[in-house]
């Protein structure tokens, strides 16, 4: 494999967790898998990989973009890796306000559900928070 693959696969692990990586890994098939290689390398291993602003600045940015493109499916994905970036409950909302003033309140409305009933799962579980309003 490419350094991007294997950069992409660390920064990959670290912010989502090494069961959902495992998970992912093994349900690959032939069909999808030049798909994870393009999403590893280039997602994980460009995009989050780069320095140029921080793992909790990021996180907020992409739950953004989720929720104001209506991409709910891996809002709760991204949701859990708050817990490991370093974003707060607080900047998740900030960031859904904003999908509501710029993208439309339905969307964010969408959004902040799915992230509710996202934290309340973490908390059953036991899972981390992180430390600012988690």
């Amino acid at each position: 494999m490419s350094e991007r693959f294997e950069t992409g696969m660390k920064v990959r692990r670290s912010v989502l967790g090494d069961e959902h990586v495992d998970r992912a890994e093994a349900a690959k098939t032939p069909l999808d898998e030049p798909f994870q290689t393009l999403i590893t390398e280039g997602a994980w291993g460009t995009v989050w990989a780069s320095d140029g602003i921080s793992p909790r600045e990021r996180s907020m940015l992409t739950l953004a973009l989720l929720a104001a493109l209506g991409n709910f499916e891996e809002i709760a994905m991204h949701i859990r890796a708050t817990a490991r970036t370093g974003a707060s409950k607080q900047d998740v909302l900030e960031a859904f306000q904003h999908v509501a003033v710029y993208a439309g309140v339905p969307r964010a409305n969408q959004a902040l559900k799915i992230a509710k009933e996202t934290y309340a799962e973490m908390e059953r579980s036991g899972q981390k928070l992180t430390a600012k309003g988690g």
